[in-house]
């Protein structure tokens, strides 16, 4: 394997582990205090979710939108593929001296099935947007402005993402209202939290550039150019 295999692989590994964590731990719901009558109420998602910030924008620099399509795809199949497992999984009475009672299994993963189906929509809508907003940015400002395109395609995939999949997973379940004020909650976290990640995508980029050498603006230049 040359090194642009392997970091594609590495980038896609990092990418599917995120992914799958987010989908699996995304019913556990957590409380952030920030003042005594202001308390934000996010998934637990929102924490490997990042990552997959980072390596989207990652594989659109360097391998354009068949990469990051493959990648979509791939992401795609395996929240179905776990989906699949966790409804196997679920069907298995469990031992008689399992720890953990068929009530405890389900009662975690029972939930993270809306999750996923939720998931599924809102990440297909969102990274179809993403790769579309990442890419009409970099039309324009070509190899500067690296921040520019990662944040704005963050920011406005995100803001679809968050509400879509809050709506498949949790109504029913718990108040609209609550499912809004939860959907706002966990954009705000991710608009921050992608304009705290920004120096680290450009130290990500820095690496990769080192490890790839001169291949490198040889990748972003086709990346760009490629349809």
């Amino acid at each position: 394997m040359n090194k642009e295999q392997k970091l594609y692989c590495i980038l896609l590994s990092i990418f599917l582990t995120a992914l799958i964590l987010a989908e699996i731990t995304g019913s556990k719901l957590i409380q952030l205090p920030v003042t005594e009558s202001l308390i934000f109420t996010m998934t637990m998602g929102v924490v490997p979710f990042p990552v997959t910030f980072i390596v989207t924008d990652l594989i659109n620099e360097y391998y354009g939108k068949p990469g990051i399509r493959f990648v979509t795809i791939i992401g795609m199949v395996m929240i179905a593929v776990a989906y699949v497992i966790l409804l196997i999984d679920m069907s298995v009475p469990a031992a008689p001296i399992s720890p953990v009672t068929d009530e405890m299994f389900n009662g975690v993963f029972g939930q993270s099935n809306r999750i996923i189906l939720g998931s599924i929509t809102a990440y297909l809508i969102g990274q179809l947007i993403d790769i579309q907003i990442f890419h009409w940015i970099r039309k324009r400002t070509h190899e500067k402005l690296l921040w520019l395109r990662a944040t704005g395609s963050t920011f406005v995939s995100q803001f679809i993402d968050s509400f879509v999949v809050l709506f498949i997973a949790f109504s029913g379940k718990i108040a609209f209202d609550q499912i809004v004020n939860i959907g706002i909650t966990n954009y705000i976290y991710k608009f921050i939290l992608a304009i705290l990640l920004t120096p680290l995508i450009y130290l990500a980029h820095f690496l990769i550039d080192r490890y790839l050498g001169r291949e490198a603006k040889e990748m972003i230049h086709h990346a760009e150019e490629t349809p």
